[in-house]
């Protein structure tokens, strides 16, 4: 997990939870419940200690929270006046959930409950569109015991998976190389630290799409075209051939669905911050 603390820097690992936190467990009826409300693990909301930024809003509507309670110190009043973000914009918003949805999917193989919802995806006639109904499809067609031997066969494996979904291993056929060096450079730049128990490499394509979820969302309060330069930096040079490789993957079969999703939407965020400079 990813935030930006009152300071500019995100916290690791530590085990006393803020009241924020505190309430929306309260709220949720326990540590399970909620993990399980925003479909997440367990042991993840257990080593929180206050709400990651990216899932402050998840958190607020499953439990009627207000988000200036959960993290005063991103949305609260200031000493002299109460001020919030801005709205999200519309296509930034549906932005964020995409790359939200990919990032939950690849950094994890989906539990029952997040098969069901998946399952729920609508889609219309265009290329992304018909991705989502064959991704909704293909949830409705398994359940979570043969979708995690898959995620375990594709991206963990007995010695290695079949597929390693870092920037390191795309663009150098090594893991640990320059390209996780970048990625922690501007994450550094950006104010943003690790805030959970996850020990990926930071170039591991969930990592990067979490990044820019909240880049999306503006839980950084960063520029767009720091946005724009992360993805032509971290994503652009890879990701839609990763996706690729997952859709042709003769092991997958949920997540050739995901691989085909994921390399349309990489296609179409490449083509509209193109369009944007």
């Amino acid at each position: 997990m990813w935030a930006r603390g009152a300071s500019g820097r995100g916290e690791i690992g530590s085990t006393m939870r803020d009241t924020g936190l505190e309430l929306a467990i309260k709220a949720a009826g326990g540590v399970a419940s909620l993990a399980r409300g925003i479909g997440i693990a367990q042991p993840s909301v257990s080593a929180w200690s206050r709400i990651p930024a990216e899932r402050v809003l998840a958190v607020e509507a499953l439990t009627q929270v207000n988000r200036f309670v959960l993290r005063p110190d991103l949305y609260g009043p200031s000493e002299d006046q109460v001020t919030s973000k801005p709205e999200i914009d519309e296509i930034d918003r549906l932005r964020a959930a995409e790359y939200g949805l990919l990032s939950l999917l690849l950094g994890k193989a989906p539990d029952a409950e997040t098969l069901r919802r998946v399952a729920t995806l609508k889609g219309d006639g265009s290329d992304l569109g018909m991705a989502h109904i064959e991704l909704a499809a293909a949830a409705a067609a398994t359940d979570d015991r043969a979708v995690s031997k898959e995620f375990f066969d594709l991206f963990i494996g007995l010695g290695r998976g079949e597929l390693l979904p870092y920037a390191s291993y795309y663009l150098t056929g090594f893991l640990h190389e320059r390209p996780l060096a970048r990625v922690r450079e501007d994450l550094r730049a950006l104010g943003i630290e690790r805030a959970g128990a996850s020990r990926e490499p930071e170039d591991h394509a969930a990592i990067l799409l979490e990044v820019m979820a909240g880049l999306a969302r503006d839980d950084f309060e960063a520029e767009f075209a720091e946005q724009a330069r992360f993805f032509e930096r971290h994503l652009k040079p890879w990701a839609a051939r990763m996706f690729a490789d997952l859709e042709m993957s003769p092991s997958a079969r949920f997540y050739r669905a995901v691989g085909r999703t994921g390399r349309v939407f990489m296609e179409l965020e490449s083509e509209a911050f193109t369009l944007s400079e």
